[in-house]
């Protein structure tokens, strides 16, 4: 595949029609905080009819599992608006052009639809899937998916202190305390997938080895504290924070799986199974990014004059134009490469994953920070959209794991071959 489908640009058009009328209009009220994201997308969804395909995929995978077609703990496939691999490269499309206006709004879906749905898609029993999976699919309820902790970014699971001790009075409930932070969605979550180490006693077992276990809370559990949300650099239209757990009662209910000897491992290999789509997502994310730079700038280029020429016209500025568009070809090749694997049903590797999110969120900064050179003092104003562009491209060198871990999983990719 080397340009995008006649679907895929119908696709495109619909949305950036979308995008003029519901999101350029509110963006101040978005970066200010003053507007939530979540009416915008799910006007979005009922526009485009992407909750009804996404609740109609679902009950059709839920109804092969009520009659054992289907086994409990499979991955759901399609990405995270419920459709085939042939909709791979939709579903780019829609990524790509939102975050040319707002990436804020694409962070929150992508949290809750592309890792807290197939997290409990992958690892919940049927009657798990029932609970939760409806509302979340068609983004009537948010979720929110809290692995990270103050002292456990990048090692995220060494680090982990957030833990479940067994009740003692053979219930077989747990108890959950801890702290997650940097939480997309945190503040305003009503599904939660909780990562926590069981503390069962063995003194023996080394703190950083011990079994991860992964559980589904809902918003207003008694000792839940969801924190209001925190100021950030950039991607301001989505919101983030801290989530507190004082002595949270959870029943064997909420353990996805209902059985700490999971078919799919524990919380480790399902956290790690969301991280190739997590960093694929960014590739997506970073070409929206560029190609919005590169058109504001090409006609501010030939807009702004100095010397009594077109800016254009100078060789410097000519040369932060092309080497955005060689930035925009290769992102944009990259994800023809994981639609076609997509199409084929060939998995993409860690390593190449992480490869992707590497080089685009790069890539992304890169351009929106020449965009700014190229708009002078005007580029470093707020009224100039490059500004929130730039901001919000620097998270994509940290969202999903920095680039220093990404560069890790690339060389031992390269090295255990």
């Amino acid at each position: 595949m080397l340009e995008w489908s006649e679907v895929d640009l119908a696709v495109r058009d619909a949305v950036r029609d979308f995008v003029d009328k519901e999101i350029r209009p509110h963006l101040d009220d978005l970066e200010s905080g003053d507007m939530p994201p979540y009416p915008i997308i799910r006007k979005l969804f009922s526009t485009f009819g992407i909750d009804a395909m996404a609740k109609e995929s679902l009950e059709r995978r839920l109804a092969k599992m009520r009659d054992g077609s289907e086994s409990e703990g499979k991955s759901a496939s399609g990405g995270m608006f419920g459709g085939g691999g042939d909709q791979a490269g939709m579903g780019f499309v829609l990524i790509s052009e939102l975050c040319r206006v707002s990436m804020g709004v694409v962070t929150g879906l992508g949290v809750s639809l592309g890792l807290t749905v197939p997290t409990i898609a992958s690892r919940g029993t049927l009657a798990q899937q029932e609970r939760w999976l409806p509302e979340l699919v068609t983004y009537e309820k948010v979720g929110a998916w809290a692995i990270t902790e103050p002292d456990s970014g990048s090692d995220a699971f060494g680090g982990m202190t957030t833990n479940v001790v067994r009740a003692t009075d053979g219930s077989g409930d747990y108890v959950l305390n801890g702290q997650k932070t940097f939480i997309t969605n945190g503040p305003d979550a009503d599904v939660t997938v909780v990562y926590a180490k069981l503390d069962d006693g063995d003194r023996s077992v080394d703190k950083r080895k011990r079994k991860v276990l992964t559980f589904v809370l809902d918003k207003g559990m008694d000792g839940f504290v969801q924190s209001k949300p925190m100021r950030k650099m950039g991607i301001h239209s989505s919101r983030t924070g801290e989530l507190f757990f004082t002595d949270v009662r959870l029943g064997r209910d909420r353990l996805l799986g209902e059985t700490e000897q999971n078919a799919s491992g524990d919380g480790r290999d399902s956290a790690k199974s969301n991280f190739s789509s997590e960093r694929i997502g960014v590739a997506a994310m970073a070409l929206g990014v560029i190609e919005e730079c590169l058109r504001l700038s090409v006609d501010y280029a030939k807009s702004r004059k100095l010397w009594g020429q077109e800016i254009g016209q100078f060789q410097l500025i000519q040369l932060k134009l092309a080497t955005m568009e060689v930035a925009r070809m290769n992102v944009r090749n990259m994800l023809f490469r994981v639609i076609e694997a997509a199409q084929t049903g060939t998995p993409i590797s860690l390593a190449e994953a992480s490869a992707m999110k590497w080089y685009c969120s790069q890539a992304a900064t890169d351009v929106a920070m020449d965009a700014i050179q190229i708009f002078g003092g005007n580029g470093y104003m707020t009224e100039y959209r490059v500004e929130q562009l730039a901001r919000d491209a620097k998270s994509l060198m940290i969202y999903a794991g920095s680039n220093e871990v990404q560069i890790t999983h690339v060389a031992r990719g390269l090295l255990s071959g």
